[in-house]
C-alpha cells in the first residue's frame, strides 16, 4: 500500500512564503532602489576640518552633482556679509588635483537670487567679465567690467566635468578692492565634495 504525503494547511502557508520570499526556488527578489533625488545639492550643515582656526571662513555654494565624471554647474557665491567692500578683481584658487578642465568660455559671473526651502538659486543677472584660468589650471581670474558692489549677492557660475576621482576639494577666494593699493585679501573658501 502506497503512503501518500500531505500538507496540513498550516505546513501549506509556511512553505508558500519561503517560495515568496524566494528562499525556495532560487529565484532571489532584488532589494528596492530609492529613485535618484532631483534636489540641488548644497553643502552640509555639519562640517568637519582638522585646523577651524580663525584663518578659515566658509563660504556658500551649489553644485548641481557631487557625482565623479558628471557634468556639473557650481555656482561659487559671494552674499553681501561675505564682503565689505567693492571687488574690483576676483581670483579663485583651485586644488591641483581637481582635475577638471576649467575653460573660461565655461564660466560667468552672474547677479544671483537665492533660493531656500521652496525655490532654487538661480542666475537673475549675467555681468560682463574677463576671465582668465592659468595654464596649470590652479587659478580662475575674474575681471568686472564694473567693481562688484558690496550689496546683493553674485556668483561665478562654472560648468565642468566632475574630476574622475573623488574627495574635498578647497577652492578659496581672494579679492582686490578699488583703490590705490591693489592687494587682495582672502575672503573665505567654498569646500566641494566629489562622491
Amino acid at each position: 500500500m502506497k503512503r501518500r504525503c500531505s500538507l496540513t494547511p498550516r505546513r501549506r502557508a509556511g512553505l508558500a512564503a519561503l517560495i515568496g520570499c524566494g528562499v525556495i526556488g532560487g529565484a532571489a527578489v532584488p532589494p528596492l532602489s530609492t529613485p535618484p533625488a532631483f534636489a540641488q545639492n548644497t553643502p552640509s550643515l555639519l562640517e568637519f576640518r582638522w585646523d577651524s582656526g580663525t584663518g578659515y571662513r566658509k563660504l556658500y555654494f551649489v553644485q548641481t552633482s557631487q557625482r565623479r565624471r558628471e557634468r556639473s554647474e557650481y555656482f561659487f557665491m559671494l552674499r553681501k556679509k561675505d564682503r565689505k567692500t567693492a571687488i574690483l578683481k576676483l581670483s579663485i584658487t583651485v586644488p591641483s588635483y581637481f582635475n577638471a578642465r576649467i575653460r573660461p568660455k565655461n564660466l560667468s559671473l552672474c547677479k544671483m537670487s537665492m533660493g531656500g526651502m521652496l525655490s532654487r538659486s538661480k542666475c537673475k543677472e549675467v555681468l560682463p567679465a574677463v576671465f582668465e584660468v592659468n595654464e596649470k589650471q590652479t587659478a580662475i581670474e575674474v575681471f568686472p567690467d564694473t567693481p562688484i558692489p558690496t550689496g546683493g549677492t553674485y556668483a561665478v557660475v562654472m560648468n565642468v566635468f566632475n574630476p574622475s576621482q573623488g574627495g574635498m576639494f578647497q577652492f578659496n577666494a581672494l579679492a582686490q578692492a578699488p583703490g590705490d593699493v591693489p592687494v587682495s585679501g582672502y575672503l573665505g573658501s567654498w569646500l566641494v565634495d566629489i562622491d
